[in-house]
């Protein structure tokens, strides 16, 4: 454990790595969780079809793949990106389609009363949605979205695959440096489990946050 522990250092950094693509990511994966979710509600066929494509092949393809193709093939075609922004591409684009399906059911979990009432208020669909759906549904949606959060830290490893110097790919250094096999991955396994646990922890605050307000709106609306 000494040797390994003299790679602090590159542990440090592959940490701090791994915490920016996913957080990358996941800002990626939440925006297009809504905009594919919401959209499948949309009144134009078109619009419903595409995201129901979308949704479809990112949900059914392997997420390495993806990865592999926005590093190794895009550039094939003109477009060259970095390792990191391939890594965030894929692991962003792969977690929303499951991302869109959350808002998506939490969007329909929303009693019809409240969809008639916003009618009758005479709002417009983006009013309708803003203001009385949305709210009403993101408490719904948190539990999930901190499942999908966590899953995708976990593959974020992959991401070492296209030579993105994260926690797995540090730790394969230090492997080949040490001929040590146990110890770097017992070092990764307890960050990874670290990591992890911080989100939960920051899930279930936001959760209690959202609640505890949605409790409060009611308790006057009583």
């Amino acid at each position: 454990m000494k040797d390994v522990l003299e790679f602090t250092p590159i542990l440090i950094d592959g940490t701090w790595i791994t915490i920016q693509l996913t957080l990358a990511s996941a800002v990626v994966a939440l925006v297009l969780s809504f905009v594919i979710g919401l959209a499948r509600f949309s009144k134009y066929r078109l619009v419903q079809w595409l995201a129901i494509g979308y949704l479809e092949f990112f949900r059914g393809t392997s997420a390495i793949v993806q990865m592999f193709f926005m590093f190794y093939v895009l550039p094939l075609m003109g477009l060259t990106l970095s390792s990191l922004a391939a890594g965030i591409a894929a692991c962003g684009l792969n977690l929303s389609s499951y991302g869109s399906e959350v808002v998506r059911s939490a969007v329909q979990s929303v009693g019809r009363g409240q969809h008639e009432a916003a009618i009758a208020l005479n709002y417009s669909t983006y009013q309708r949605y803003r203001y009385v759906l949305i709210p009403q549904a993101i408490p719904v949606m948190i539990p999930t979205f901190g499942n999908l959060l966590i899953e995708l830290l976990k593959l974020t490893a992959v991401a070492s695959l296209i030579t993105i110097s994260d926690l797995t790919f540090m730790a394969q250094i230090i492997r080949v440096q040490t001929a040590l096999t146990l110890e770097p991955l017992l070092v990764i396994l307890v960050i990874y489990f670290v990591l992890a646990s911080v989100l939960v922890g920051f899930t279930n605050y936001i959760g209690k946050i959202v609640s505890k307000g949605r409790n409060t709106i009611e308790a006057k609306g009583a």
